[in-house]
């Protein structure tokens, strides 16, 4: 059996200053979003896109992660709470951000930014799906390192079965890690090698909220429930219900490209 082994989330300091492995792991991804862009847009400069471009969408998308993840996270895990304490939604050092909310955040952000560059949204789209797994798998080495978002009771026999001190001392599932491979490196492979060849509007970004939702619908499986919510109806977490909307914006866009191919 694992134990984890209880890294300081402080990565290093500089007098006051405190630089944490979570906050590392942020400028990791968008590092990777940078690098990732320049081959994707070389790739693509016959449709328009040159290396230039990914400063400004770098920022938009930096933009629509945060205010999306931590706007998402009150209002789709604590409506209620934050209702009540208004002046806590900005109280992000207290941890708080939702996937689902910074996607969404970053659609909002990739629309401002088609409108401004007079391009389809769906085409930015296109564009940056290929650039964002890999950025997820980081976030998920940030959660490992903090042994946040631990997964559920094990059998103690899995080989990998872990347990994280700061949490109790009961066998779990490194869900962080689960994570890490599927939605983040396994997502990455698919798409980028699906993106290598040219494809009909909306169909890698079909592919990536499809790919997303499915493979995270599988890893919730695995993740211990937010102890504030618990399993929800149909026996489902709040993580997989907001799957579903994403699973199926992601098939229809599938089916819509195919269909204005024939």
């Amino acid at each position: 059996m694992l134990i984890h082994p209880e890294i300081d989330p402080i990565a290093f300091s500089i007098g006051p200053l405190h630089v944490r492995w979570y906050g590392l792991t942020y400028l990791v991804a968008f590092v990777l979003f940078l690098v990732l862009g320049r081959i994707r847009a070389r790739q693509n400069i016959l449709r328009g896109w040159k290396p230039g471009d990914l400063d400004d969408l770098l920022l938009y998308g930096i933009l629509g992660v945060v205010l999306g993840g931590r706007i998402g996270y009150c209002l789709f895990y604590k409506p209620m709470y934050y209702l009540t304490n208004p002046f806590e939604i900005f109280a992000v050092w207290q941890g708080g951000m939702s996937f689902h909310g910074g996607l969404l955040g970053v659609i909002f952000a990739m629309w401002l930014y088609a409108r401004r560059t007079d391009r389809k949204l769906l085409s930015v789209l296109d564009f940056i799906g290929p650039l964002v797994p890999l950025g997820l798998a980081s976030g998920r080495i940030g959660n490992f390192i903090n042994a946040e978002l631990p997964g559920r009771a094990a059998d103690p026999s899995l080989p990998w079965a872990m347990i994280f001190p700061t949490v109790d001392n009961i066998p779990r599932h490194p869900s962080q890690l689960y994570q890490f491979a599927l939605e983040g490196v396994l997502l990455f492979i698919v798409l980028w090698v699906y993106a290598l060849k040219p494809r009909a509007l909306g169909r890698v970004s079909g592919l990536g909220l499809l790919g997303y939702g499915i493979l995270r619908f599988i890893a919730e499986f695995f993740r211990e429930p937010d102890a504030f919510l618990g399993i929800l109806s149909l026996g489902m977490t709040m993580g997989q219900w907001l799957c579903l909307p994403m699973v199926a914006v992601g098939a229809w866009l599938l089916l819509r490209s195919v269909e204005a191919r024939k």
